[in-house]
């Protein structure tokens, strides 16, 4: 499969994971459901690492390596616990859209830390999804509806 198979199905089971996690968080502490669905990927990827016998490739991790992956694996449980923290008393509809920003925050860090180039459209197609993360706040959609009528 190609990496553009992975990411799509990357966006399939994130959205399955807010519906889930939506689900899984409502009567039980977002920090507590963070802890347990992280339990799960630490299980589920080790199983996965076991047996492709990637484990072997440890020993030939530098230490650039090990801080951008302990770095990232900070970010990403940060993430998560704001995300159920979000999920725990905001809407779906609300909270995905608004976390989906992170494409735009990773595109900027791209081109700022990474200096990966960028394209003037892919710049164009950020500001849109922006501007559609915008339209789906419910104070945004008031503020149109009483301009519009």
């Amino acid at each position: 499969m190609s990496w553009v198979h992975y990411a799509l199905l990357s966006a399939f089971f994130a959205g399955l994971t807010a519906v889930l996690a939506k689900i899984g968080v409502s009567e039980v502490p977002s920090n507590l459901a963070t802890l347990i669905r992280t339990l799960v990927v630490v299980a589920f990827a080790s199983a996965i690492v076991a047996a492709s016998g990637d484990a072997r490739a440890v020993r030939t991790l530098s230490a650039r390596d090990w801080l951008a992956l302990v770095f990232s694996g900070l970010a990403t449980g940060a993430s998560w616990l704001c995300y159920f923290a979000a999920l725990k008393s905001g809407p779906i509809s609300g909270v995905a859209p608004i976390d989906k920003l992170s494409f735009v925050v990773a595109m900027t860090l791209g081109v700022v830390v990474l200096k990966e180039p960028i394209r003037p459209l892919t710049i164009v197609a950020a500001i849109l999804i922006v501007a559609g993360v915008a339209l789906t706040l419910p104070s945004v959609q008031d503020s149109l509806k009483r301009l519009f009528t």
